[in-house]
């Protein structure tokens, strides 16, 4: 490569990849004993701490395309861990919610995968993380064509708002109600 700008990326791109892939290896076997696969969790997850959400929404907080996200909520429902009603303002929108039995399944379920996401990443330090988690939402945003935060929302975001969904969050354009 004679451009050391692209060089550079590239080093860094596989790098995260080969992360990510060690990262995902640690926390599969404890979804696969439960039968589910990593976008499955996503949308169990994020039902037990948004509460019940369209599959547009879930869509978007499991980075997964609409043909996709039919089909995980397809297999959700099959085994009873969540129901789709049509949203009573819109019979287009399916809302997916959380069946009691799929409640009990993510709520055992959660605090272990979030110690085994602990482990994996136990070679970096608190102060390491943080960064790691700015360097990531900043990497997404411009990704996705969108602007990073000022320095001010970085510290704010970082002090200010301790949720599991923005500790946590995939790039996305921000919304307006949480």
């Amino acid at each position: 490569m004679d451009d050391t700008q692209v060089a550079e990326a590239l080093r860094a791109y596989v790098k995260l990849l080969r992360a990510g892939k060690a990262v995902l290896a640690r926390v599969e076997p404890r979804l696969t004993e439960a039968g589910l696969t990593p976008t499955q969790l996503g949308v169990l997850e994020a039902i037990l701490h948004k509460g019940p959400l369209t599959q547009r929404e879930l869509g978007r907080k499991v980075l997964t395309s609409a043909g996709n996200m039919t089909d995980v909520v397809d297999k959700l429902e099959a085994r009873g861990l969540v129901r789709r009603t049509r949203s009573p303002r819109d019979r287009r929108v399916a809302v997916v919610a959380l069946t009691p039995t799929g409640k009990v399944l993510i709520k055992a379920l959660f605090p272990h995968h979030a110690r085994d996401i602990a482990a994996a990443m136990g070679g970096l330090s608190g102060a390491e993380l943080r960064t790691l988690g700015a360097l990531l939402r900043k990497l997404g945003l411009a990704a996705a064509g969108e602007d990073p935060p000022l320095a001010s929302e970085q510290t704010a975001h970082h002090l200010g708002d301790q949720s599991f969904d923005n500790e946590c969050s995939h790039p996305r354009k921000k919304e307006t109600s949480r």
